[in-house]
């Protein structure tokens, strides 16, 4: 795979913040155009890692490009060309849906003819039409999200960095959300994407499976599962959080 193909080219990554380290030694590479689920239990590392990767964090070793950008020289270009939304996006509950969307296009500086087609074309592309009007505070947990994605699309980013975007989402709505994500990526948008439920996980196309800030299993769902010999990405995470319990670092001095 040339480099050139690689959204994210990760080597090594590692942050400290003291003497607790929470990523440790993380490398992957993500082809352009594919969206990459990241897995673990909570407090794995997963955000940790994703903040490295957003220009957020500074890595304490490693080195990582996203979108061709150093993390550690070029933070704020890569902060330009992605977009970034978690489980709690910070809209502004107390605005409309649409009063949110003008407030995001004009924190990412869209003006004129191009600020109002985009803002349509995003309206459109994620079904918000109809709740334009309505205040954030009066939409159900799914329909927030599909704002805040909303506003996530507003620049045209290159690469789409979601932290567990549908938790505590109900079905339907999440069903929704994926739809969404896939057509994007079928458009050639890079996504990484942080979740717990499995049937997420087990349509993306690479998955990292991190625990103890390590990046213990990468690949598509199709070859961990026929690596570790199991039926499913449920039996599959099970296996995983009970093999590296019994390796917990964190548990060395206790035995």
């Amino acid at each position: 795979m040339e480099k050139t193909e690689l959204a994210i080219d990760c080597r090594g990554l590692v942050k400290r913040f003291g003497n607790y380290t929470a990523v440790e030694g993380v490398t992957f590479q993500l082809p352009t155009g594919a969206i990459m689920g990241f897995v673990g239990p909570n407090g794995a590392g997963k955000t940790t890692t994703i903040r490295l990767l957003c220009g957020v964090l500074m890595p304490t070793e490693g080195h990582a490009t996203v979108l061709g950008f150093d993390v550690k020289t070029q933070p704020e270009e890569i902060k330009q060309h992605i977009g970034y939304m978690s489980q709690k996006f910070s809209l502004y509950e107390d605005l409309t849906v649409r009063e949110n969307i003008d407030f995001y296009a004009g924190i990412y500086n869209l003006t004129g003819t191009f600020a109002a087609e985009r803002k349509q074309q995003v309206i459109e592309r994620i079904g918000l039409n109809e709740r334009l009007p309505q205040l954030v505070q009066s939409l159900s947990g799914g329909w927030k999200q599909r704002v805040a994605l909303a506003c996530a699309l507003l620049h045209e980013p290159k690469l789409l960095v979601l932290d567990e975007p549908t938790a505590g989402v109900d079905p339907v709505s999440r069903r929704v959300f994926w739809q969404i994500i896939h057509k994007l990526a079928q458009e050639g948008m890079t996504i990484l994407v942080s979740t717990h439920y499995m049937d997420e996980a087990d349509t993306c196309d690479y998955l990292g499976f991190v625990f103890y800030g390590r990046l213990i299993a990468f690949g598509t769902p199709a070859e961990m599962k026929a690596k570790e010999n199991k039926a499913n990405l449920d039996d599959l995470f099970i296996y995983y959080v009970e093999r590296e319990a019994v390796d917990d670092p964190r548990n060395k001095g206790n035995r």
